[in-house]
């Protein structure tokens, strides 16, 4: 497996606001409602419910993630449903003070050697944008 890790990112929320807002996908439909036009020309047929978000992929297919722990105020796991290769991705959060919080997306990946050589920047890349995403999210 190999892992990705985001840069950390900094939320003026508390662990308890980002937590009970992530740990229900359905809580992140406006957010993907306001997708730029360059997402939504490749990612399409959003589906959410409070623990899985499927969509489609222009030239690849269908796939989507479910949400398989929940740790409060701490983690959200979840694994990839429909993936072609096996995908786990953390929501990680530290309070370090009321209303700032720490934030790191980790994604675990089972790709095929000649594969990662192809897609391993752009997975760093995709796990920074799902940070940095989050992270302006209001809570």
């Amino acid at each position: 497996m190999e892992t990705y890790e985001s840069n950390i990112v900094q939320i003026q929320a508390s662990a308890q606001q980002i937590f009970d807002k992530l740990s229900n996908l359905e809580n992140l439909q406006p957010l993907i409602n306001n997708l730029p036009p360059e997402a939504t020309q490749k990612v399409k047929d959003i589906a959410v419910t409070p623990d899985t978000c499927r969509f489609s992929i222009e030239n690849f297919g269908e796939m989507g993630f479910k949400i398989i722990e929940r740790e409060p105020c701490k983690t959200i796991k979840f694994s990839g449903d429909a993936t072609p290769v096996e995908v786990y991705l953390w929501i990680q959060l530290v309070e370090k003070e009321a209303y700032n919080t720490k934030m790191k997306v980790t994604l675990k990946a089972d790709i095929p050697f000649m594969l990662k050589m192809m897609v391993g920047s752009k997975l760093k890349d995709g796990v920074n944008q799902i940070a940095t995403v989050l992270s302006k999210n209001p809570y």
